[in-house]
C-alpha cells in the first residue's frame, strides 16, 4: 500500500465524487486548489454540467478515460457504492476526505487490491509533502 503522499505524487488525474458548485464548501475549494497545483480534476456530480473548467460526469462509469485517484466528498454511507464504482472502472486508489470513515468501503478496496485513504484531506497532504504537478 502506498502512503497518502505517494498516491498524490503518482496521480495526475483525480475524479472528485461530490464536487460542489458552492465555493464556500470544501468539495469546491479542495479540488480547485489541487487543480491550481497541476492535477487534472474530473468532477462527478449529478446536478452540474461544468466545474473547474471541466465537463462534469454523472457517475464514475461515464468518465471516458482512466483516472488515477477517486476522491470522495460524500457521506460515509455513500462511500461504499463509490468505492465499488471505483473498483469497477479500474481506479488504482480511493481517497475519502476528512471526516469520512467507512470500514465497509475500506474492506471493498482492500479486497480489490487498490490503495485506500480515509479521513484525510488532499490539500493538507499535498502541502505537507510539498507536492505539485506544475513544471
Amino acid at each position: 500500500m502506498r502512503s497518502a503522499q505517494q498516491i498524490l505524487a503518482d496521480s495526475a488525474v483525480i475524479a472528485v465524487v461530490g464536487a460542489s458548485r458552492d465555493p464556500r464548501k470544501a468539495a469546491h475549494s479542495v479540488p480547485a486548489q489541487m487543480q491550481r497545483y497541476g492535477w487534472r480534476i474530473i468532477p462527478v456530480n449529478p446536478t452540474a454540467d461544468e466545474l473547474f473548467g471541466e465537463r462534469v460526469y454523472r457517475s464514475l462509469a461515464e468518465i471516458p478515460h482512466p483516472v488515477d485517484l477517486v476522491d470522495v466528498f460524500r457521506p460515509a454511507h455513500d462511500a461504499v457504492d463509490v468505492v465499488r464504482e471505483a473498483v469497477a472502472i479500474g481506479a488504482p486508489a480511493v481517497w475519502l476526505q476528512l471526516g469520512i470513515v467507512s470500514p465497509e468501503a475500506r474492506r471493498i478496496a482492500t479486497e480489490a487490491g487498490i490503495d485506500y485513504v480515509e479521513d484525510r484531506c488532499l490539500i493538507v497532504e499535498r502541502a505537507a509533502g510539498g507536492l505539485t504537478r506544475l513544471g
